[in-house]
């Protein structure tokens, strides 16, 4: 169950500082991050079936259709639901009439402002990071248990279809299942699945959803490995250590020097000078390096030049790529620590020392490893 009272002293800031009655959130992220809930019918829908808004008390507004069964098994018990019939409004016109103004919400609602819900859901508050704990866990428990029972004859798609029932069994949605086999993998770095055989090795990238937070992770299984194997996956895990390294730093407001909080483009500086120093420079132009992960598969992408202040506590998900490997976990970055989210200790792990970035911890990390069968 959420910490309610922790969301709802950041909302009120907000209000104060935008001079706002009210805020509401119809994406499942923004609906999920205030109550704990799920909104969703149609997974294709960008919006949810309701709404949530906080206007000083925390209220839900749906239709008929939806009221009862959200009250009753998706919302806590402060929660007041507020109904209209099917066919009279839509959600945005149902919001804009009961709410006070002005206001904002992160959809279309005649007259309200816009906001960007991803700022407000960071950084994780203390309830966060348990519930974030538990499903990293489950998440590796579920991709790390298909894992260990693949065979070269494997169709990718039939081992997406395991992950699939694997984590949900745990309670668990999947919207990003990737499988690529031994040719796939090295020729596309989103290898979705198709009907090729795995063949000599697998990379099996997964991002797992549920109560709104999201873990992301890749596994390597080689049955015949490459020559080339080791030393690229090596590579990838020295950049993603070194990204960890740079985020602490920055998070802790000492990877520049500079006045001001250091950003994701500060980050993203790091670990294109590491992948320089491990012998590919140019790996990550062809796939993008992750960034914060929480209430979304990424809150946010590190690139060149990026703005985003780097916080703590959050979830980071670095995910460089040198071509045919990656190296990938969800890892909390916090005041006291970094953990692995994403670990059941049933899998080798490996010690990576990050790449000597100037000011950069270079303290050896220890990070997922291949499984080589």
């Amino acid at each position: 169950m959420v910490d309610l009272s922790a969301r709802t002293a950041r909302l009120d800031e907000y209000l104060d500082d935008c001079g706002l009655e009210a805020v509401w959130f119809a994406k499942p992220n923004g609906f999920a991050w205030l109550t704990g809930g799920d909104n969703v019918v149609d997974a294709d829908a960008e919006l949810g079936v309701a709404a949530v808004g906080y206007d000083g008390d925390v209220r839900v507004i749906t239709d008929n259709i939806e009221a009862d069964r959200l009250a009753d098994e998706a919302l806590p018990d402060r929660v007041d639901v507020e109904s209209f019939p099917w066919y009279t409004d839509s959600l945005a016109d149902a919001v804009a009439e009961r709410s006070p103004a002005p206001a904002a919400a992160d959809f279309d609602v005649p007259g309200f402002e816009r906001v960007d819900g991803s700022q407000l859901r960071q950084p994780l508050t203390a309830d966060d990071v348990e519930r974030y704990r538990e499903l990293g866990r489950e998440a590796a428990a579920a991709v790390e248990t298909v894992c260990r029972n693949l065979e070269p004859d494997d169709p990718e798609y039939e081992v997406a279809a395991g992950i699939d029932i694997s984590l949900a069994s745990r309670g668990v949605d999947t919207p990003v299942v990737l499988v690529g086999g031994a040719e796939r993998a090295q020729k596309y770095r989103h290898y979705v699945p198709s009907d090729a055989r795995l063949g000599d090795y697998a990379l099996v990238s997964v991002t797992a959803e549920r109560a709104g937070l999201y873990a992301s992770l890749t596994r390597t299984v080689a049955f015949d490995a490459p020559d080339w194997l080791e030393e690229r996956h090596r590579a990838a895990a020295r950049v993603e250590a070194t990204a960890l390294a740079a985020t602490e730093a920055a998070a802790a407001g000492e990877l520049t020097g500079a006045a001001g909080p250091d950003t994701a483009g500060d980050v993203f500086d790091a670990i294109r000078e590491a992948y320089a120093t491990a012998g590919f420079t140019d790996e990550w132009r062809h796939h993008h390096q992750g960034g914060a992960a929480g209430f979304a598969g990424r809150e946010w992408i590190a690139a060149p030049e990026s703005d985003e202040p780097v916080r703590w506590p959050m979830g980071y998900a670095w995910n460089p790529t040198v071509r045919g490997t990656k190296s990938e976990d969800t890892h909390l970055v916090a005041p006291d620590r970094t953990e692995t989210l994403t670990k059941t200790g049933q899998w080798p792990t490996h010690e990576v020392e990050p790449v000597d970035v100037g000011d950069v911890s270079t303290e050896a990390r220890e990070l997922t490893a291949p499984v080589i069968r």
